[in-house]
């Protein structure tokens, strides 16, 4: 039962992933408390991986140096997925390019860009409302 909603929520992850879509990244914040933004999922492997794209030195990069925990949600009136793990910042020049997207041109110049990373989430956990189906576990 859970695979299959597991592999559901891999598909509406992957609908939900690139230009124009959106999902919630939750930091902790220098004082030890939740924060939460929003955020476009560059590219993603099911609910096992997911990346992100932003700055060097912005609040999501200072917040993950000094804690890289880290929970994920896609959420609708038809399903929430709740991914718990670990983020952590690559500045690796392939994987830059690789994960770049035509609407990340507003906030850098290229793929090249010093100020340019990304953001690689890796699941933990998983709570999973699918199809008015529950899952919860580790992968």
């Amino acid at each position: 039962m859970n695979d299959k909603i597991i592999s559901r929520a891999g598909e509406i992850v992957a609908q939900n992933t690139g230009e124009e879509t959106y999902c919630a990244l939750a930091l902790i914040d220098s004082d030890g408390y939740p924060t939460v933004s929003t955020i476009t999922a560059s590219k993603a492997d099911g609910i096992n991986w997911l990346t992100f794209c932003t700055g060097l030195g912005s609040d999501k990069t200072d917040r993950i140096t000094k804690c890289n925990n880290a929970s994920v949600c896609f959420n609708s009136n038809k399903y929430n997925i709740t991914l718990v793990g670990t983020i952590d910042i690559i500045t690796d020049p392939d994987v830059k390019k690789e994960m770049w997207y035509g609407g990340l041109i507003n906030h850098f110049s290229g793929p090249q860009d010093p100020n340019y990373c990304v953001l690689r989430f890796k699941t933990e956990r998983y709570n999973l409302l699918v199809d008015w189906k529950e899952a919860k576990g580790r992968l």
